[in-house]
């Protein structure tokens, strides 16, 4: 039988990094397996679930590239079939009708302190199957328990081996509801038998569902799939991963400037193991390497400053074509200015792209250093002026006025631009840096930046030398005068 697995996440609310992550372990084995990825949303809890839920998962899985062979499916629209299932059980012996009322429950279990997590089946039983199939026939309302048989439930899960529950800790679950909607593990159960799923990957918060299910398809006389559980995803505090720990919906971090290879990567390393030392990898890597074996047991730390640093990483390898569109978008207000400067000169643009992508770590910040390059005025950081400016403010200004006039009749290019400043600074016998460092100020308004030559040429010989005016004025005002 070919492998088929499926994510099934509740549209009650966003795509969480937890779920998608079980999404991508899912979608990377069925690639790599030549098997089917199936979609089915769990939509069964009417009230909590909405449309808007249900769209934003599928954005979510959309922007990770996380494509689904089929589905999805709705569970809501399997009801037939549940009660169907629910209804075998009744007649094998497997399940039966509890009339309890919620009143009495509370009241049997308050006499009985003992029986505090156990439903007390003699009450059932007491009423007799036929009539319990009177009763419910006639419309009492009731629900129908699954009756859990003695002995123990085993599974050999893929991820931690060996597990065993004992069938005495287990109540008597309940399959159908009053309302005659079926609760979460026949639903579940009778989904995945219908949907021929023959590995389940979740969550080890599951791990107490899967002996219920296992149970179900037993009683019904069905084959259960294969489990692995994989391990829960905490903060950095140690702490199950929340909304305190920042945003937690995969889509939050697509407008935070993340790229989904980035993220698609971060999240396959959040618990498990390629083997080697490797980090970077993309999405073919992943597939041919990932294996449920190397998937750890114990819980995955989601660290930020990781996921920042292989965004940078996957930033610098993608080729500047793929960046435009979403770097001119995250220019904000800039972005008209910047797409006809774009439009005008493309390969100027694809250059200045790809010379900064290679210091940024967020799609925002390449953005952001890219204004520099396209706004007519610029602000200063402070600190650089602190540091390039202020301790010897007439000195500079004499520098960087030889160095305007040097550069007003010069070739465009770094060769010869850089071939002038280092001259006039011999001729001033002071260290190229010291040209280098107030320039740079002067023309970006920051401290650091790529290559001083190369931003001149993406900045333009008209913009510099605007630049280098301004600083000059700057500078005057920085200056002691000398006393009348």
């Amino acid at each position: 039988m070919s492998l088929r697995v499926r994510f099934a996440p509740s549209p009650t609310g966003y795509l969480h990094v937890g779920g998608a992550r079980t999404a991508l372990f899912n979608w990377l084995l069925a690639r790599r397996a030549a098997g089917t990825f199936i979609l089915r949303v769990e939509d069964t809890d009417a009230d909590r679930s909405s449309e808007e839920m249900v769209q934003a998962i599928l954005d979510g899985m959309e922007w990770l590239g996380l494509d689904w062979d089929e589905g999805p499916h709705f569970q809501s629209r399997g009801l037939d079939r549940h009660r169907a299932d629910v209804s075998a059980l009744v007649g094998s012996g497997a399940a039966y009708f509890d009339f309890t009322s919620p009143d009495e429950l509370a009241r049997l279990r308050t006499d009985d302190p003992d029986r505090a997590l156990r439903f007390p089946r003699e009450a059932a039983d007491a009423v007799g199957a036929d009539d319990a199939a009177k009763r419910s026939a006639a419309g009492e309302p009731h629900a129908v328990r699954f009756r859990v048989p003695d002995g123990e439930t085993r599974w050999d899960d893929r991820v931690h081996g060996a597990m065993r529950f004992q069938n005495a800790d287990l109540e008597d679950f309940v399959l159908l509801r009053t309302d005659g909607t079926p609760t979460y593990n026949l639903a579940v159960a009778s989904d995945d038998a219908e949907q021929e799923i023959s590995l389940v990957i979740r969550g080890d918060d599951h791990i107490s569902n899967t002996p219920k299910q296992i149970l179900i398809h037993e009683a019904l006389g069905r084959s259960a799939p294969e489990y692995a559980h994989v391990p829960m995803i905490l903060g950095p505090d140690g702490k199950r991963l929340s909304k305190r720990h920042g945003a937690t919906a995969v889509g939050d971090y697509s407008a935070e400037g993340i790229l989904s290879d980035a993220m698609v990567n971060f999240l396959a390393l959040l618990g498990w193991s390629p083997g080697t030392d490797e980090e970077v990898m993309t999405r073919e890597q992943l597939v041919e390497r990932f294996s449920i074996d190397r998937v750890l047991k114990k819980s995955a730390v989601f660290d930020p400053t990781k996921l920042l640093w292989l965004n940078g990483q996957h930033l610098s390898r993608t080729p500047p074509e793929e960046l435009v569109e979403r770097v001119l978008v995250e220019m904000g207000e800039l972005e008209a200015i910047a797409r006809r400067e774009s439009e005008a000169n493309p390969e100027w643009f694809l250059g200045l792209l790809n010379l900064l992508k290679s210091r940024a770590r967020r799609t925002v910040d390449l953005a952001e250093q890219a204004r520099v390059y396209i706004v007519d005025t610029i602000d200063y950081d402070q600190d650089a002026i602190t540091k390039h400016w202020k301790k010897d403010p007439q000195a500079v200004t004499v520098r960087m006025e030889a160095l305007r006039e040097r550069f007003s009749d010069v070739a465009w290019r770094e060769e010869p631009l850089e071939s002038e400043l280092r001259a006039l600074a011999e001729e001033l016998k002071v260290g190229a840096g010291k040209l280098i460092h107030p320039l740079r100020v002067a023309v970006t308004g920051q401290a650091v930046s790529p290559g001083i030559f190369e931003v001149l040429v993406f900045m333009g010989r008209e913009r510099t030398l605007t630049r280098l005016d301004r600083a000059l004025n700057r500078l005057m005002t920085m200056a002691p005068r000398d006393e009348p």
